[in-house]
């Protein structure tokens, strides 16, 4: 047999890496590679915002880019917060310095409502407010490109494999809520996402012990809170939180040295003052939510024992409970527990502590007592289950939620504008699949992200789980997807992995864009507005609504 030149048997790569890099299909579908893969990701979503977002006419998604925008028009003004329903306290404040950072910037006149014309002005009004709502667009488009870059970043610190840190992330930006509110101005994106964060970020804290761990749990209870602090639907994901996070620990998450040694009590102890005084500043707040006569007035109805604030507490038992459980798991040391619980109760006081930058109590009582303030907009059969109905009723309503919330994920049953339902359809299998291979601990975390987008699902559709809410359960269904790639490495090399990687990405592209393009071709007017705008927006009369009675 001749013998190959040396040369030529240095330059030859291996027939086994050859093959392998061959049949990778991961490695052919992120071949740009991490940073320029991003780059892609963030352009298509910019050439999507441009096409069937900005330019779109101002009109088109009032419902609620105008209550936003009117809102952050008015604080401009010096007046209050005027649209207070969810509460989209961080966005209507985000909107109102992003208008008046481009007006100092010379980019935007109608930045206040003196300044947008009245409504007897068609020509003038249609201006202003074409400016003004595509200023506040271009701010959604900033906050989701940034969200979506978030998630890559941790969804890298979580994930071995970058190629499926990519995969996910690109995911995540063709979901249907991110396709939804990187053109419109709403409150869930920045409700559900620091949640979201707050979860990846536990997630990879529980990877490995460090010394800083408990000011990491810092940062996810005040991204908790903030998320609170928008739309008091976070409170599902927020609950969920303290038994998603038990399997995700490991052996070498375990406290570090230093968290074993008698110095670190010292640290313990110093951490609980900080939380003592974070929690003091806060508590004018919390009595402000708990205030009888404030919640009495805004007509909200207790839960629990026929009192406020029970089930607030038991929800904070749970936490204490859930860290505790946490610490004896995976061997965390009992001064860094007491270490992270202080830290908890310090980050989450003091982004509770935000609330007083625009200070208005409907805020404050809405965002401590975040359940009674969903019931005033759920529907009569919700509301009457909650308030005293028997225990049947309400066990027919979370079965009705469940069984809709299944048909919606079959997508035969129940066709929906959400792309990650076709994940649904891999990561059940794939579940069973990791059990029976003996990984149990990838199998619970990805059934346990299946079980918590279900159940906040279920709950949201009794306000009809319309598409804007996809943001807050998408997340979870690509994180259990993403941990079960992660853990099943040879799948990469299967004959089916890439025709059926493929379809799936075609379909989140097709998929995603169904609403934004259904959006920007309707024939309908602005005429529907007028049924809120007095409501909403009693000083900004619109043109259209000048002649209704």
């Amino acid at each position: 047999m001749t013998e190959l030149p040396a040369a030529t048997a240095r330059t030859a790569a291996p027939p086994t890496e050859a093959a392998n890099a061959a049949n990778d299909a991961f490695e052919r579908l992120t071949f740009i590679g991490w940073r320029f893969g991003l780059a892609a990701i963030v352009a298509g979503l910019a050439v999507s915002f441009v096409l069937f977002g900005y330019a779109v006419v101002y009109w088109r998604n009032a419902d609620m880019d105008f209550m936003v925008i009117y809102s952050a028009l008015a604080m401009n003004d010096g007046k209050p917060q005027q649209f207070l329903d969810h509460t989209a306290y961080l966005t209507i404040l985000s909107v109102k310095s992003w208008f008046q950072l481009l007006h100092g910037l010379g980019l935007l006149d109608a930045y206040t409502l003196p300044a947008i014309p009245p409504a007897t002005d068609a020509a003038a009004f249609d201006i202003a407010m074409t400016h003004a709502v595509r200023a506040g667009r271009v701010l959604a488009f900033l906050i989701a490109a940034g969200c979506v870059l978030i998630f890559a970043v941790l969804g890298r610190r979580i994930l071995r494999d970058w190629r499926v840190a990519l995969l996910a992330t690109l995911a995540f930006a063709l979901s249907g809520g991110i396709a939804v509110h990187s053109r419109i101005l709403r409150s869930e994106l920045v409700a559900a996402c620091p949640v979201i964060f707050a979860l990846m970020l536990l997630i990879a804290l529980g990877r490995r012990g460090r010394l800083l761990r408990p000011l990491g749990l810092a940062l996810a209870a005040a991204l908790c809170v903030l998320g609170l602090e928008n739309k008091v639907q976070a409170i599902l994901l927020i609950a969920a939180l303290p038994l998603l996070i038990l399997p995700f620990g490991g052996p070498a998450g375990a406290s570090v040295a230093f968290w074993r040694t008698p110095a670190s009590w010292l640290i313990a102890a110093v951490a609980a003052l900080i939380a003592a005084a974070a929690t003091t500043a806060a508590s004018p707040l919390l009595a402000t939510g708990l205030d009888r006569t404030l919640l009495d007035a805004a007509q909200f109805h207790p839960l629990v024992l026929s009192r406020f604030g029970v089930y607030q507490a038991m929800l904070l038992v749970l936490i204490a409970a859930s860290m505790g459980t946490y610490a004896v798991l995976w061997r965390v040391s009992a001064a860094e527990t007491l270490a992270a619980m202080s830290a908890v109760a310090a980050g989450a006081a003091i982004a509770l502590l935000l609330l007083d930058l625009d200070y208005n109590t409907t805020n404050v009582i809405a965002v401590v007592n975040p359940l009674e303030k969903m019931l005033t907009f759920a529907d009569a059969n919700t509301s009457g289950a909650a308030n005293g109905s028997s225990l049947t009723a309400v066990v027919l309503l979370l079965l009705d939620g469940l069984a809709s919330v299944l048909a919606r994920y079959s997508f035969v049953l129940h066709s929906s504008p959400r792309p990650t339902v076709f994940l649904t359809w891999l990561i059940i299998p794939g579940i069973a699949i990791a059990f029976r291979h003996g990984q149990r601990q990838v199998a619970l975390q990805a059934l346990l992200l299946m079980g918590a987008a279900i159940g906040v699902d279920a709950l949201g559709v009794r306000r009809g789980l319309k598409v804007e809410y996809f943001i807050f359960t998408d997340p979870l269904i690509i994180l259990a997807g993403a941990i079960l790639l992660d853990a099943m490495p040879d799948l990469r090399f299967h004959r089916w992995t890439m025709p059926i990687a493929a379809g799936l990405i075609g379909l989140h592209v097709v998929v995603s864009q169904a609403e934004p393009i259904k959006y920007s071709l309707r024939r309908v007017g602005p005429e529907s507005t007028c049924e809120w705008n007095r409501y909403y927006m009693p000083l900004m009369p619109l043109p259209w609504c000048l002649a209704k009675p």
